[in-house]
């Protein structure tokens, strides 16, 4: 159907709205020189002391990861891995350093199926336990990305340092330790966890000092010996032990060959903006790039920003491109990704020639669209200093708490990163996300990861920098963080808080946030064919830094849905 007579059939729907979430909205917050924007107020403030010492955004990403390590133990680490799209204003240029994990070398492909071949799913599975970790890399990811593109000003002592302090003691707050307790029933399974975590049992109290006293003497050591440290080095030894003691399968020798990887991002126009994300192994940038493409010849504003008739469009788009992806992509170093032929706008102007505007298509008449192959928890924050460089770094160590195992004596929640393998091929991990052939577990390979740290450039300038947690919803939630900025002239604030939904292919739900849709869109939305499933949580966070075109003033938007998150400025 061509796209014209698609509008008319999609607007005839549009004048259904809905109400927004009943999270309280957020200002967002003007600098004229630096911002930072993270899930935590202290790992804010931790990037903007560095850029207040001198130091460049590179420089305040490293300090705010660190900090996020003791502050935000939920995703935030240095145990895990992620990837950290820069943007350098001298030569106008960007780079990618991915320091996903990788797979220990004892790794097989069926290491978590069962004597039945079903997939575990307890303690000693991809999802729990000492087996559920590989190789971390935000260590080693984060000292490439100092020594290549660091401002020189401030050395690698001093951006550890805010961490280091915050790990030898901090304020919980309210939202850490009802965080910290959702997690309880993992964490109590693991003395060392246990511990730390959950004080023995007794809990912790919001406004109480938390000590971290492994964890700032691992610091410590990174700080004196290196980042090599981490990998060779006494915390080496100390994870090495742990693991051989309790079955786990990651070794010394894993950890002394692991590398960080400087990569060439992916670049797509849509609008007349210029997109920049991670390529593979993060699947972020190739889907969010087939969905805009597919998206383009539609009128969105036309449509309404939350109309039953956008909304169906965008499950629609969600639906094919989530589908090439299980099919396509995997880590570079083992499959070979079809990226050029995947983000060919004929090809994606052929995905959606069956597309009716009335009606939602079922899930097994959507296949890979090349026909075969010749294959949650997470954090983000974005960072801008008065120079214009720009990073936005996606990290994670994958479930909330990881793995829910702590290191003894190094004070390391770890991360059950081995769930992005595909334990078995054709069934969900844990997130719900269905895995192909190209990310089946292999010695060395980096899971495929949905994390999308984008920057979107206006006539050559840098306009947003944004990105989001939340494992398989990390890319529908850039999707229409981008989308309202630039289809429906949001400002940032409201892009960041506007309702959001989501659909991965399979199974065949469009989930959507509590009190984000209106009884009338479900209703039309479910006459349609599709079934609208509401969340009980939030779909994502999505902190985000704005940059005036007039007036270069960065405007940073911390999302409300997450109490402690903060855009502090400089």
């Amino acid at each position: 159907m061509k796209p014209s007579r698609v509008l008319s059939h999609l607007l005839a729907l549009a004048a259904f709205a809905c109400p927004q979430p009943a999270w309280a909205n957020r200002h967002a917050v003007p600098a004229e020189k630096g911002m930072v924007v993270s899930v935590h107020e202290l790992g804010s403030a931790a990037g903007v002391e560095i850029l207040e010492k001198g130091g460049n955004a590179i420089d305040a990403a490293i300090a705010t990861g660190f900090a996020l390590a003791a502050v935000y133990p939920a995703a935030g680490n240095i145990a895990g891995g992620g990837f950290m799209l820069i943007h350098l204003a001298e030569g106008d240029r960007q780079t990618v350093i991915d320091y996903r994990e990788a797979a220990p070398g004892g790794a097989t492909r069926d290491m978590f199926l069962d004597e039945k071949g079903q997939v575990m799913t307890e303690e000693g599975s991809a999802r729990l336990g000492w087996r559920a970790s590989g190789v971390p890399g935000t260590v080693a990811g984060f000292a490439l990305a100092f020594e290549k593109y660091g401002s020189g000003r401030v050395t690698w002592a001093e951006v550890i340092e805010p961490a280091r302090r915050l790990a030898e003691g901090h304020v919980l707050t309210p939202g850490a330790v009802a965080s910290i307790s959702r997690a309880a029933a993992r964490l109590e399974r693991f003395a060392e966890s246990k511990r730390i975590y959950l004080k023995n049992g007794e809990g912790w109290k919001a406004g109480e000092l938390w000590p971290q006293p492994e964890l700032a003497a691992t610091l410590a050591r990174i700080q004196k010996e290196g980042a090599r440290e981490f990998y060779e080095g006494e915390t080496a030894r100390l994870i090495d032990r742990a693991m051989a003691e309790h079955g786990g399968t990651l070794t010394r020798e894993d950890l002394r060959g692991y590398r960080a990887i400087e990569r060439e991002p992916l670049r797509q126009t849509y609008r007349g903006h210029l997109l920049v994300c991670p390529p593979p192994p993060s699947s972020g940038g190739v889907t969010l790039f087939q969905m805009l493409a597919m998206l383009e010849p539609f009128d969105l504003a036309e449509l309404g920003q939350n109309s039953a008739a956008k909304l169906h469009l965008f499950h629609e788009v969600m639906r094919r491109a989530f589908c090439d992806r299980i099919e396509y992509l995997g880590d570079p170093g083992f499959v070979e990704n079809p990226v050029a032929r995947m983000l060919d706008r004929d090809y994606l102007a052929g995905r959606m020639a069956d597309f009716d505007p009335a009606r939602a298509t079922p899930d097994e008449q959507v296949r890979p669209g090349l026909g075969p192959r010749e294959s949650e928890e997470t954090t983000h924050y974005s960072v801008v200093d008065a120079a214009g460089n720009a990073v936005a770094n996606t990290y994670t160590i994958r479930n909330g708490y990881g793995s829910a195992v702590t290191i003894p004596g190094a004070g390391l929640l770890m991360n059950n990163v081995m769930d992005d393998l595909a334990a078995k091929v054709g069934e969900p991990n844990q997130s719900g996300l269905m895995q192909g052939p190209a990310n089946e577990i292999a010695p060395g390979k980096r899971p495929l990861s949905s994390m999308t740290p984008t920057l979107v450039f206006q006539e050559g300038k840098l306009l947003l920098v944004t990105g989001s947690p939340g494992g398989p919803t990390i890319i529908n939630t850039v999707l229409q963080v981008v989308t309202n900025v630039i289809d429906f002239e949001m400002p940032v604030a409201h892009a960041v808080d506007a309702s959001r939904v989501t659909h991965h292919w399979q199974p065949d739900t469009l989930s959507y946030e509590r009190y984000g849709l209106s009884r009338d869109t479900v209703a039309l939305l479910t006459e349609m064919g599709h079934t609208p499933v509401e969340k009980s949580g939030s779909q994502g966070e999505a902190e985000t830094i704005y940059i005036d075109p007039r007036t270069g003033l960065r405007w940073g938007a911390a999302d409300p849905r997450l109490p402690d998150t903060r855009a502090i400025g400089h």
